[in-house]
């Protein structure tokens, strides 16, 4: 445990001194948000959410290349230094996942931020086909090359389910990565999360005697907290999209390679939690012809009722607290 918790240290203090120099760069290539009217997925006007978080504009985006960066390099140097015995497969599971969905996120960060008309943007059922396949690609890579056909349910115990393990695992890894993208809508809100989140899998990964995903998990921490100091309100940096995709894919890939899938919706229950208001929201609007709540997700609508910002995270990280802890007691018990 004690490399472990050196790595997260390691990776803490690397992200630390690379952000504000981070920030500079960012700024010199104006790659920040821009006072704009924000549209939803049906390309209409959400004045709410404009009325809330237009006075942000002009905060730099593109945290998550940082941390995604410091993460990949510093695990690919860890698994060598250490000399672990590491599964080369459950490497590229995750690493492919954090870099293909980061890259993903960073097309519609580069969209969003410059409009050149000569950039043509994916429309959102294009970038959900990509994410669907890029998700039915790191199932193949779960079922075909490290063994997963089951899934463990409490109380009916291990339940081989063969080759449909790849669309159930394309499935959960694609519903993450848009609950984390759809969460990350206030400062600190899905970083800190993710962190409670990530803390989690930490120690059912050791529970398992998986070194290879303890490593990958301690480094991705220690960048984490580096980056959330500089995420909470007022933000002075942004996840953007490359991070938002990316982080949410690789939850799921963390909580998948734990086999420990019903103990993931839980210990994420914030993200379920939100990308279920926003689908309610999208699926009544569009059948219906009106909304469910005065906006979505649960987040901004606590905030529309007068909450303020960081009374709304500090409370959700309370709650996705005690779901951590309950999701990992429903993992661990016998």
């Amino acid at each position: 445990m004690s490399k472990f918790l050196g790595l997260l240290l390691l990776s803490f203090f690397v992200t630390s001194i690379l952000i504000l120099p981070f920030i500079d760069f960012l700024y010199k290539l104006k790659f920040r948000r821009q006072k704009q009217k924000t549209l939803d997925a049906f390309e209409k006007l959400t004045p709410i959410f404009d009325k809330l978080h237009g006075w942000k504009a002009g905060t730099p985006i593109g945290g998550g290349l940082l941390v995604i960066g410091v993460t990949s390099v510093l695990t690919l140097w860890a698994y060598g230094l250490l000399n672990i015995e590491i599964e080369p497969w459950e490497v590229i599971a995750l690493l492919f996942t954090f870099l293909s969905f980061g890259l993903l996120g960073l097309y519609d960060d580069i969209k969003k931020i410059f409009k050149n008309p000569n950039f043509f943007g994916l429309r959102l059922r294009y970038k959900l086909l990509i994410q669907v396949i890029l998700s039915l690609i790191i199932g193949s890579i779960l079922y075909f090359k490290l063994g997963f056909n089951f899934i463990n349910v409490r109380w009916f115990g291990i339940m081989e389910i063969g080759p449909f393990f790849i669309p159930l695992a394309a499935f959960i890894i694609v519903a993450f990565t848009n609950a984390f993208n759809i969460t990350d809508g206030l400062d600190g809100l899905a970083s800190g999360l993710l962190m409670i989140c990530l803390f989690s899998f930490w120690i059912l990964a050791a529970a398992l005697l998986d070194p290879t995903l303890s490593v990958f998990i301690a480094i991705w921490i220690g960048s984490l907290i580096a980056f959330l100091y500089f995420n909470i309100y007022p933000a002075r940096i942004w996840l953007g999209d490359a991070g938002a995709l990316s982080f949410g894919a690789t939850l799921a890939v963390v909580g998948l390679l734990t086999g420990k899938i019903i103990a993931l919706a839980v210990i994420g229950g914030i993200f379920v939690l939100e990308v279920t208001s926003s689908l309610a929201q999208l699926l009544a609007k569009k059948y219906w012809g009106k909304k469910i709540f005065a906006v979505a997700p649960l987040h901004l609508w606590f905030q529309n009722k007068g909450w303020e910002e960081p009374r709304v995270v500090m409370r959700a990280w309370l709650v996705g607290a005690i779901l951590a802890i309950f999701g990992l007691w429903i993992a661990c018990i016998k």
